[in-house]
């Protein structure tokens, strides 16, 4: 039968099973190919009796030539399937999907031979013991070569239910389907950009970000927007200016991430074509693209400096051009919001053009650029030729009602050094609000930060102490054995600064303070001192010991006496330094004031007004004014003072002191009142 009858019902089996599967998809019955696999089996059988019934009678005759020529009567050759081949290379393309949009004569033909071998008998007999072992089943075989993928009879797989069947691929084409879609309708929005409908097109992406995923959002709007705007020629400014100004409106109304992520991808272009040294405008055309992303508040003045300040360093004939082109379009803007990081930038290209400028052959580039950072210094519009700040000053003021509700300006403006774009892979996107980033870098410079730390550099005994107090983190034994070893307060201070903790990990040192200060059998100042320090350096570890006060107020009842007596003489510490406000006291609730509470604020309150002249307490207590929040505190402190500490003041202190508190108490009252009536009228 192997004299080209198997060969030609094979051709006539394919040319039916891929005109079916055409009919039906054309029909609607099903929407894809792989949907047509899992029902084909069918309509096997009809289509197997339908293509052998195609076989001609002449074929089945020229097949007993070689086995019993006597018999066959007018033979004209062995048949070939050349007239089939056309046909189903042309029905295959029809159907498209992968293995079939480009499939070739030679490959049908590879096809009908790749099953010509018989299977030895020890083929079978594996086959028959893997079809045992695995229960009736078998493993499905790797995809290769399309004579697998249409194989006429597929070889035994895996079973797989039939509602798991292609559920990857159907996934994955409605993913291309909805991403592809998603893409058309964004670049046709964008096509249509202009001025007049800036509006209407910035609210149908707002739509479109609430429908779809920000992912697929940010990637599919920066693609469309870099091939807009990124081309081998300059683009026109008015175009950049409109499609920038179009991510600034997303930017304040969706969310930072769609600058930032426009922001990454056209800064990683740019260090790209720039190292290339490509020939073309797309670098100049990026250059833009950062400019207006920072002419429309997307990004900070940092990022621009950087730039800056790299191509200083380099300082090519390429260098310097791409400087002129960025001080034409931000250079007075950078003028007004850093002046004196200008300046600095001003003196170290006129220094650079002295030591490296005589190489240059054309001098004139080199004079004509230190002549525009002469005229920014000098805040000379007219010596800049073609710098018109009228075409931005218009788009902003498009922009300004545009992100009005939004809350636009500085706050949302990307504070990002070139370097951290740069390695956003390696050390995460920290200047997106809820990032998510995991990755082995980041914790091998913590880890490298870390080795730099004392620990290893103190005694066992002080470790043996960090452990019994329960200093369980890295962070947290460190802090507690610089505090351990440090000469005097400023010392401390000095060496927990040097730690570079941030955020979470910065406020460890508060909390570790407060609790060794707790800790100590008899009070000791230098807590109090170190406390003062921090408050008065930044306002982060103000609120923050703001908050610790709060904690253990609401937990007096828990303290020990002396952790309480300890709490009290470091908070009337810091609010005598003013370091913290009396608002600290807010959290008190003077019409529930439990024993442990009244008992605080007497201690409080009696060693601020002993220890604190008149005019200190008329500066800690006026600043209940500042705040008409704060009445319900200003109402509360004058009852306390009149009704818990003077009538109980004989009983606690000296006649001395009892007189002093006594003056103080009065003191306070009148300052309080007196704020109190300037309020009123």
């Amino acid at each position: 039968m192997d004299q080209g009858v198997i060969k030609t019902f094979k051709s006539y089996y394919t040319r039916r099973l891929y005109r079916q599967a055409l009919d039906t998809i054309d029909a609607g019955r099903v929407e894809n190919l792989t949907q047509f696999w899992k029902g084909y089996i069918l309509d096997c059988i009809s289509i197997i009796q339908e293509a052998w019934e195609e076989v001609r009678p002449s074929t089945l005759n020229a097949c007993w030539h070689e086995l019993w020529p006597e018999i066959v009567n007018d033979f004209r050759g062995f048949p070939t399937i050349d007239n089939q081949i056309p046909d189903i290379v042309r029905l295959a393309k029809w159907l498209g999907g992968e293995g079939f949009e480009d499939i070739e004569d030679v490959e049908v033909v590879e096809l009908f031979d790749s099953h010509q071998q018989e299977s030895t008998n020890e083929e079978l007999e594996q086959l028959a013991a893997s079809s045992s072992d695995n229960g009736g089943t078998r493993e499905p075989s790797p995809a290769g070569s399309l004579a697998e993928q249409t194989n006429l009879c597929p070889s035994p797989t895996k079973y797989v239910p039939p509602q798991a069947r292609g559920a990857g691929e159907r996934m994955d084409d409605k993913k291309r389907e909805e991403l592809l879609r998603l893409k058309k309708t964004v670049n046709g929005l964008v096509n249509r950009l202009s001025e007049p409908n800036m509006a209407s097109i910035s609210g149908q992406l707002d739509e479109l970000y609430m429908a779809n995923s920000r992912k697929d959002m940010n990637e599919t709007l920066t693609d469309v927007l870099m091939n807009a705007c990124v081309a081998a020629t300059a683009m026109p400014a008015r175009l950049m200016m409109e499609h920038v100004l179009l991510v600034s409106i997303l930017h304040h109304t969706v969310g930072i991430e769609v600058g930032a992520h426009f922001l990454e991808a056209v800064v990683k272009k740019f260090d790209e074509l720039y190292k290339s040294e490509a020939e073309g405008k797309e670098c100049e055309n990026l250059f833009i693209l950062i400019a207006h992303l920072y002419n429309f508040h997307v990004v900070h003045s940092l990022l621009i400096f950087d730039i800056l300040k790299k191509l200083v360093s380099t300082f090519t004939e390429k260098d310097i051009e791409l400087i002129l082109l960025l001080l034409k379009n931000v250079g007075f803007s950078l003028r007004k919001d850093d002046a004196s990081a200008l300046k600095e930038l001003i003196s170290e290209a006129q220094n650079k053009a002295g030591a490296v400028g005589k190489k240059f052959q054309d001098q004139s580039r080199v004079r004509f650029m230190l002549e525009t950072m002469l005229a920014l210094k000098n805040n000379d519009m007219r010596k800049i030729p073609g710098y018109d700040p009228e075409p931005v000053e218009k788009l902003r003021k498009l922009q300004r009602p545009l992100v009005h509700n939004s809350g636009s300006g500085r706050e949302t403006q990307l504070r990002v050094s070139l370097e951290s774009l740069l390695n956003a892979d390696q050390v995460g996107r920290w200047w997106i609000v809820g990032s998510s980033w995991s990755g082995a870098p980041m914790i091998d410079n913590a880890n490298k930060t870390q080795q730099q730390l004392p620990v290893g550099k103190v005694s066992s005994k002080i470790l043996e102490l960090a452990r019994k107090q329960r200093m369980n983190t890295d962070i947290r034994k460190n802090i507690f054995c610089v505090l351990m070893t440090g000469e005097d307060f400023l010392d401390a201070f000095e060496k927990l600064l040097k730690l570079g903790l941030k955020d979470q990990q910065e406020r460890e040192i508060v909390h570790v303070l407060l609790d060794c200060c707790l800790q100590e059998k008899t009070y000791n100042p230098f807590y109090a001192y170190l406390a003062a320090k921090f408050c008065e350096y930044d306002r982060r570890f103000q609120m923050t010991f703001q908050f610790s006060f709060w904690d253990k107020i609401r937990d007096l009842g828990n303290l020990s006496p002396t952790a309480f007596s300890n709490l009290v003489c470091l908070l009337v510490h810091v609010l005598k330094t003013k370091s913290l406000s009396i608002s600290v006291l807010k959290v008190i609730e003077f019409s529930e004031l439990d024993k442990p509470k009244v008992r605080f604020l007497r201690q409080v309150l009696s060693m601020l007004l002993i220890k604190t002249d008149s005019e200190e307490l008329s500066n800690i207590f006026g600043r209940l004014s500042d705040n008409p929040k704060l009445g319900m505190l200003r109402e509360g402190l004058k009852l306390f003072l009149s009704h818990f500490l003077l009538k109980n003041v004989q009983a606690h202190t000296t006649a001395e002191e009892a007189s002093l508190l006594k003056d103080r108490v009065e003191f306070v009252s009148r300052t309080l009142q007196a704020k109190e009536s300037r309020l009123k009228l």
